[in-house]
């Protein structure tokens, strides 16, 4: 489990942020941000993509029982218009937004997972490879993950040809050749090469 030394150098609250779902060809991108409590924290954190979905979903759940937690979504409409790179910085920003309103307070210091940081007035840190290494941004990227699987797994309940319940809006080969026959949904990325050159009506 990712320690806490970048926690323990830090202002408390520390919070952790990361998102999910900037490389998929459809859906939202999403970010958590989450204060740890200081007992009481779940075993089993670890960075998102090590963990099985049924793995993330219990940890997901055991976290917003005992973490104070904000989420952050921008929708496809918006990353088309700010590009992805913005897209996320705005959806760490309003994750860390709605975190700082549960608290009722601005948190400490905020660790990012990534090289960069939004333009916020947080007190902040970057972290390369952060959820390997900073237990509460490990703990981010599981709630964002979960968050976002669940959204792109109700939607595919209204969009069935594109298997989203499977590939999570990624450019995976049933997805493709659904775009190729069906042409791009509300929920695709319209900006993204590969829904662009569809070139297709709603």
């Amino acid at each position: 489990m990712p320690g806490l030394i970048h926690e323990k150098r830090c202002l408390p609250p520390v919070a952790g942020v990361d998102e999910a779902g900037r490389g998929p060809l459809a859906g939202p991108v999403v970010a958590a941000a989450l204060v740890l409590p200081p007992r009481g924290v779940p075993r089993g954190i670890d960075d998102s993509k090590k963990l099985s979905a049924p793995v993330r979903a219990e940890l997901c759940r055991r976290l917003q029982d005992c973490a104070v937690v904000g989420i952050g979504i921008v929708e496809p409409a918006e990353i088309d218009t700010l590009n992805i790179y913005w897209a996320t910085m705005k959806a760490m920003t309003l994750a860390v937004d709605a975190l700082a309103e549960r608290l009722g307070c601005v948190p400490g210091h905020v660790l990012v997972d990534g090289n960069r940081l939004p333009r916020w007035t947080y007190d902040a840190t970057p972290i390369v490879g952060g959820d390997a290494i900073s237990r509460s941004i490990a703990a981010a990227s599981i709630v964002a993950k979960h968050t976002r699987d669940t959204i792109m797994i109700a939607a595919a309940e209204s969009y069935p040809h594109y298997g989203w319940h499977a590939n999570k809006g990624y450019g995976a080969p049933q997805h493709l050749a659904a775009l190729r026959e069906f042409g791009p949904t509300p929920l695709h990325r319209r900006s993204f090469a590969p829904v662009a050159q569809m070139v297709l009506p709603l």
